[in-house]
């Protein structure tokens, strides 16, 4: 920054602080995890709110798969991977199965949370759905991420253990992957 030039974030909040004054925007606490200094329009806030449901309503969960790399992906980059605790069978981790933002590696996002993470080449996942109905549409938006690529995916491991039998496995042979002696198969 050069000498001489007024800037920063607190020479922003005292223009987005006057905003707030005279009703053109709102502070609050939008983005969990972000700090409290966020503001954003009224239309903002109630589109935001729009997107809030009930975590028990009967919503068709929304998923959608991306690269671990893709700005998009806010875990890794603006917000923390999900602890181990959350995981399941987190035997897994302490083999040094841990998501990062890898090259080649995918995550599913299940209403905006991470539902699955994929290691890069699909031998092994580790999940984060805490709900079936959340594995089941991790596991269709995977499914249907790899058809439209043209590609192929071989799992192994979900979790540290063998993924037929597994609630995810269930999940992606409902989705379409084929059973072999590795594990389960999808070509696209």
């Amino acid at each position: 920054m050069s000498e001489g030039i007024r800037g920063g974030f607190s020479l922003a909040y005292r223009v987005l602080s006057g905003f707030e004054e005279t009703g053109r925007a709102r502070r609050g606490y939008f983005v969990e995890g972000l700090g409290a200094a966020q503001f954003a329009t009224g239309a903002t806030v109630d589109r935001l709110r729009s997107f809030a449901r009930e975590p028990d309503s009967e919503h068709e969960p929304a998923a959608i798969t991306l690269a671990a790399t893709d700005p998009a992906n806010a875990y890794g980059a603006a917000l923390a991977w999900p602890p181990a605790a959350v995981i399941e069978g987190a035997d897994d981790l302490k083999r040094g199965h841990r998501p990062g933002r890898k090259a080649g590696a995918l995550v599913v996002l299940v209403d905006g949370e991470l539902a699955l993470y994929v290691e890069r080449g699909g031998k092994t996942m580790l999940t984060f759905a805490e709900t079936e109905r959340g594995m089941t549409a991790a596991a269709h938006s995977l499914a249907a991420a790899i058809r439209r690529s043209g590609g192929r995916l071989r799992v192994e491991r979900v979790n540290g253990d063998f993924v037929i039998g597994t609630t995810l496995g269930e999940a992606l042979v409902e989705a379409g992957f084929s059973v072999t002696p590795q594990g389960l198969r999808l070509r696209g």
